[in-house]
């Protein structure tokens, strides 16, 4: 048992209100603890009305006495081991061909590449709505159970939400009692959620009233009341503005690796940079195979891309060795060496006054293959 570092101060220290109340919300739901949990609740909400400032006296004094009480280490096993798994779907030409990965119970991965490509095929074999042809899928940290007991601990959130009818509060009350939570346990973990994932003030809105953003987050409570061992998203960001995006992703990085729940996530995404940001491994589908993945090594290429209204010629003036190979997409410039680092490459633009609006190493980003 040890102690554990006080997330919510640091995160007032610095102004992070609203990440302040989420970390107070993770920790209560952490401590196992019905007390702690109803308090950050009603913290969660006087922060939400807005009128004092007193929440955050009673956000830091809850968060000390929580974080001084012992937790157990987390200890993640391995979630999900897959080898050479495929498939093939009769009367098409489409094949998903041979796919390796390993997932780690507190780890998310990324799964990208252009559509058409094979990637909800992918996802829905490692739900297991879709047999293999070949290869071996295990889940060990299962145990040995059967498909059907597996498919009941993994969760997929598709990227069309399924209509659901009535309020949304009433929906959540439903699914925490077919998870096993009644009575005052019941109420609890829906105000939780609702507060977790910001949904309280939708609470009594029907699905006509709510954005698809907020449907998607709906759904999220919905399934973590179950508290799945692996959940799997399928373009979960499409629907959600940039701000959205990143606090969907950075809520995703805290609840994989809760103590309490631990849980494996796959999503996939065309929204690149923010997915990587989150991700511990991304692979890249490509024509129905995996065309590059983050676990296997650095790449042997730098790549840079940029915006500046510099023409091409003055960037080979600047770059006129043969190793230097400069490619233009009517938006950007990208700029890739064997020999000069990301930093080294930007270091010559400037020395060169070229003017730069935007710039991004994308040399460990799937970014760079996109197009290729």
């Amino acid at each position: 048992m040890i102690s554990i570092e006080n997330p919510v101060r640091r995160s007032l220290k610095h102004g992070d209100e609203s990440l302040a109340i989420r970390k107070l919300l993770d920790l209560s739901y952490e401590s196992k603890k019905a007390e702690f949990q109803q308090k950050a609740i009603e913290i969660s909400r006087n922060y939400r009305k807005n009128d004092s400032n007193s929440w955050k006296e009673q956000a830091a004094a809850l968060s000390d006495q929580i974080c001084s009480e012992p937790f157990t280490p987390f200890n993640p096993q391995k979630l999900i081991q897959a080898v050479g798994i495929s498939k093939k779907y009769k009367g098409s030409n489409f094949k998903l061909n041979p796919v390796n990965l390993e997932l780690n119970q507190g780890e998310v991965f990324g799964l990208v590449g252009e559509n058409g490509n094979g990637k909800t095929t992918l996802l829905r074999i490692l739900a297991g709505q879709l047999k293999l042809d070949e290869g071996s899928l295990s889940f060990p940290s299962f145990g040995a159970v059967d498909g059907f007991s597996v498919r009941g601990r993994v969760a997929f959130i598709p990227q069309r939400i399924p209509r659901w009818y009535g309020f949304l509060r009433d929906n959540l009350v439903f699914s925490a009692a077919l998870s096993g939570h009644y009575g005052n346990e019941n109420t609890l973990m829906v105000d939780f959620m609702l507060e977790r994932l910001n949904l309280a003030p939708y609470a009594n809105l029907t699905w006509d009233q709510i954005s698809s953003g907020y449907r998607t987050r709906f759904e999220l409570a919905r399934i973590l009341l179950f508290k799945p061992g692996l959940l799997i998203l399928d373009e979960p960001l499409a629907n959600l503005d940039i701000n959205a995006q990143q606090t969907i992703l950075s809520d995703l990085r805290d609840l994989a690796i809760s103590k309490r729940s631990p849980m494996g996530i796959i999503l996939s995404s065309q929204q690149l940079h923010e997915v990587e940001k989150v991700a511990d491994a991304v692979i890249f589908i490509k024509n129905g195979g995996c065309f590059y993945q983050s676990q296997l090594g650095d790449m042997n290429e730098s790549v840079i891309e940029l915006e500046t209204s510099a023409s091409r010629e003055q960037l080979e003036a600047i770059f006129s060795t043969d190793d230097v190979r400069i490619r233009y997409n009517g938006s950007y410039f990208s700029l890739s060496s064997s020999s000069l680092s990301g930093t080294e490459l930007l270091e010559e633009l400037i020395k060169n006054k070229i003017s730069i609006q935007y710039f991004r190493d994308i040399t460990q980003s799937t970014k760079r293959f996109f197009n290729a």
